[in-house]
């Protein structure tokens, strides 16, 4: 199975468990549990990133399917994309969990270096699309 099709089945099954944590939230605050400020905006956070690039990711795959990038080639931006999700969405849970509101934390970091490589893989698949259709 080609790279960009695997990981598309793979993020379509990943997005039901961020609208699961929509819910654990939307209970967590009806429930009036002890959600201070801070873990509640960085929950809201973590959450929103992690949908949102999960949606990009899928529109990724398929422009991604439209080049004439070498198949091994996929698998590795493909890779990097879901990496770059799962650091990025997950560093705001870390830094919710283990952060503090004056002074970054590892979360801090790896919601940066998940940014680093989201970046790298839209602008590989910009370079892509430029090789592709050249005119």
């Amino acid at each position: 199975m080609e790279a960009p099709r695997m990981f598309a089945i793979l993020t379509l099954i990943l997005l039901p468990t961020v609208m699961y944590g929509g819910y654990a939230l939307l209970r967590l605050l009806e429930r009036g549990e002890e959600l201070t400020e801070f873990r509640r905006t960085y929950f809201r956070a973590g959450h929103a990133h992690a949908g949102v690039l999960l949606v990009l990711a899928l529109v990724y795959y398929q422009y991604l399917a439209g080049t004439t990038v070498a198949g091994g080639l996929q698998w590795l931006a493909c890779v990097v994309v879901q990496v770059g999700i799962l650091a990025q969405a997950g560093g705001f849970f870390v830094h919710m969990a283990a952060g503090r509101t004056d002074a970054p934390s590892a979360g801090t970091r790896l919601t940066t270096v998940g940014a680093i490589l989201l970046a790298v893989a839209l602008l590989f698949l910009a370079y892509a699309l430029i090789v592709a259709y050249p005119g």
